[in-house]
């Protein structure tokens, strides 16, 4: 009988020996088959962590949060032995899917060691997906999948590991979920290339009355596409929030600024302008009783709080200032009264721990292991007193995509008859001549409380261009991907997977910046989608005569989809920023 090879991640790694915390590997993993992207990019990193840890400890404790990774194999006895295929593959609704896969019963030889785990740990767990393309270079499928966090804090250990595996059930299914689905329809990939492993990790955070939380989680990329004063692209940007990073990663919300000039805040015109952009609320996980029943929810144990209930669990001291309405003027610290707003400065600006050098050497240390210019998210716990010490929990790794293409936009390019869309803020780096198409929302029918109704429009016409092959221009108002209704149209990549331009443009009442945090952000960088904002105080507009102008396709209630006779010309410069949309 051949001997089996082993992976590589076997030669690094050590099996799951039923030890969660007390055992003496932290990264272990059950099964054979693949970990995964995700689970292999921390696996590449792990060793050169412990280098880095020891130049902070004791103050900040540097590690990736103990875990243990579900391989692939039992994801592939799973669907067998349930007979899934058929439900999988099909066009089902995803609580259908959801809850087929609920009612299958996992591989035997997966229960025991699941059991072990769940009797001995009584804190909260994160079950991250970690599929075989995940975290790819061109293909990242960032936020496609499921996370669920469970608190894991019920006295019967049966309980324990009954929301154990219903979490588990959960992820393996999102591989068969709509938003899935789209995505890869939109690579080279088909859905049955796929196959989850699944990551079992301790949850980085403390708790406070009842709800368990990070007082600081965050994204970090050592490439800032929107580079700032004397920031350079190279020097990267960071992406803080209080609580879990949900708010990051789906909603956009943080504070930004980059590593190299951490005491410089973001761009904003006026300080309610500021305010308005703060963060004024935070995703924790609930550890009360569930306010429902529901295993086919991903946020089943998790609530959004008002930062005034971190303030009473003692959690704003080193993360908020006060906006002082008398003076005008933002005072660092809480001792004062007034609004709060979440800019990070005694960490910032004071460095009561050293956050922005933390991240700058772990993002060159990163970028030297993969090789290319890379994103990386975290949770830091701090000592709720003293500030430290501190806990930096490293939670993922994924390369970027920097287009090096050399493309010169001048600026009198930017304000010629032809022009359909100027920006003097374009994320990209390169020229298409190719498209013929542009789907816009009419301006006239545009209203805030319609932004989900547009999504789903923009969905279905979305489906019928990919089908027919026809890239197009998107052009909107607010913040696209945005999980807010009120801060723009709330859709994942998936459901705008043909656009290979996006516009955004601004409203009086809508002023958000493009959170490079968010993995919707991530996505259009790393399938090389051009991206334009578009601000209603600019000098530069949006031709909204020409395009009402043009040969309409389709029309909905929101939505007009037109299409020219010849190839619109799009340039955008990314060492400039400069990006111009033009026709014939």
């Amino acid at each position: 009988m051949p001997r089996r090879m082993k992976s590589s991640y076997q030669e690094s790694l050590t099996p799951f020996d039923r030890h969660f915390f007390s055992g003496k590997e932290k990264f272990t993993y059950i099964g054979q088959g693949s970990i995964g992207g995700k689970a292999q990019g921390l696996a590449d990193i792990k060793d050169v962590l412990a280098d880095l840890n020891s130049q902070y400890s004791p103050d900040v404790e540097i590690d990736i949060p103990t875990l243990t990774v579900i391989a692939t194999n039992f994801f592939d006895l799973f669907l067998k032995n349930n007979r899934l295929y058929d439900i999988a593959f099909s066009d089902g609704r995803d609580d259908h899917i959801a809850h087929a896969f609920q009612r299958g019963e996992l591989p035997p030889q997966l229960v025991g060691d699941l059991r072990a785990l769940i009797s001995q740990v009584h804190s909260p767990l994160a079950i991250r997906s970690s599929s075989m393309l995940e975290d790819a270079m061109f293909e990242p499928f960032a936020s496609v999948y499921t996370t669920k966090m469970i608190p894991n804090n019920q006295f019967n250990p049966d309980v324990r590991f009954r929301k154990l595996v219903e979490a588990i059930k959960y992820v393996y299914a999102s591989t068969f979920f709509k938003s899935a689905k789209d995505y890869i329809n939109v690579t080279k990939h088909t859905t049955a290339d796929e196959k989850m492993a699944v990551i079992i990790q301790e949850v980085v955070g403390s708790l406070h009355n009842r709800r368990f939380y990070p007082q600081i989680s965050g994204v970090a990329r050592s490439y800032n596409f929107y580079p700032l004063g004397h920031a350079k692209p190279e020097n990267g940007v960071v992406d803080l929030a209080l609580g879990l990073g949900k708010t990051i990663v789906d909603e956009g919300i943080g504070w930004s600024f980059s590593p190299a000039y951490p005491q410089v805040n973001p761009p904003y015109n006026s300080l309610g302008d500021l305010l308005k952009q703060s963060q004024t609320e935070f995703w924790a996980i609930h550890m009360g009783e569930p306010l429902s029943y529901n295993p086919i929810k991903e946020t089943e144990y998790m609530l959004k709080y008002s930062i005034t209930e971190a303030e009473k669990d003692g959690n704003l001291k080193f993360t908020a200032s006060t906006y002082i309405l008398e003076d005008d003027k933002i005072k660092m610290g809480i001792g004062d009264r007034g609004p709060r707003i979440l800019d990070f400065a005694p960490i910032l600006k004071l460095n009561r721990i050293p956050l922005a050098e933390i991240l700058k050497g772990l993002l060159e240390l990163c970028e030297q292991r993969l090789k290319s210019m890379v994103e990386i998210e975290y949770a830091v716990s701090l000592d709720p007193n003293r500030g430290t010490p501190a806990r930096f929990g490293f939670l993922q790794v994924r390369p970027m995509v920097v287009s090096q293409d050399k493309v010169d936009v001048l600026l009198e390019e930017l304000s010629r008859d032809n022009v359909v869309v100027a920006s003097e803020s374009a994320l990209g780096n390169g020229a298409i001549h190719t498209i013929q198409d542009i789907v816009y929302i009419k301006p006239e029918k545009f209203e805030i409380n319609k932004t989900t109704a547009i999504a789903k429009e923009l969905e279905k016409l979305n489906r019928l261009l990919v089908k027919a092959r026809h890239p197009y221009v998107l052009i909107g108002f607010g913040r696209w991907g945005s999980s807010d209704p009120n801060g723009g149209i709330p859709l994942k990549f998936g459901q705008i997977s043909g656009a290979k331009v996006i516009v955004e443009t601004t409203l009086p009442n809508m002023n958000f910046m493009l959170s490079q945090g968010s993995h919707f952000f991530h996505n259009i960088t790393s399938f090389q989608v051009c991206y334009f904002s578009v601000a209603h105080w600019e000098k530069h507009r949006i031709d909204w005569d020409w395009l009402n102008q043009q040969n309409v396709i389709n029309e909905t209630q929101f939505i007009r989809h037109v299409r020219l006779s010849s190839p619109l010309q799009i340039k955008v410069d990314g060492k400039k920023g400069r990006g111009v949309i033009s026709h014939d």
